[in-house]
């Protein structure tokens, strides 16, 4: 390997990436076990225990128990595989949303205290902030 490429993959950047890649990977089958375990029975048993993975339309006209039977069998359809992966889009979403939310926050800086001196405009002495004549050179200050 060319000390180029090792320098471009020793690069924090790469390395982050690389990082995010395999966290996102793991946390993808956490939001899929999330969806397909917790959710999807709670939100079919809403809907009068539909099962969105057997929604589907065969495009021969033909009607077919299950998908699996209507896919040996002609084209098909599978719309509810798709409102299934729609809903596990919309949950990795909005994880990841609040994850970087929450590091964002993390990032954030703090904000600065108010000052609590200021500078005489005539000896350059640092003098208190509420200050009306200077302890310095007993000058009057300028209101503001």
């Amino acid at each position: 390997m060319s000390k180029i490429t090792k320098e471009f993959i020793m690069r924090g950047n790469v390395m982050d990436m690389a990082v995010g890649v395999i966290v996102g990977g793991a946390f993808s089958s956490i939001i899929n076990s999330l969806v397909n375990d917790v959710l999807m029975p709670v939100i079919s048993l809403a809907t009068g225990k539909v099962d969105f993975t057997n929604l589907f339309i065969a495009l021969d006209g033909q009607s077919y128990p299950t998908l699996d039977a209507a896919k040996a069998s002609t084209s098909v359809f599978a719309y509810g595989s798709f409102i299934q992966t729609v809903i596990q889009f919309l949950i990795i979403a909005f994880s990841i949303f609040m994850v970087v939310k929450g590091i964002n926050m993390l990032r954030r800086p703090k904000p600065e205290a108010a000052p609590t001196t200021k500078e005489c405009p005539y000896c350059k002495s640092e003098i208190h902030i509420d200050a009306v004549k200077c302890p310095h050179c007993a000058s009057e200050l300028p209101k503001k």
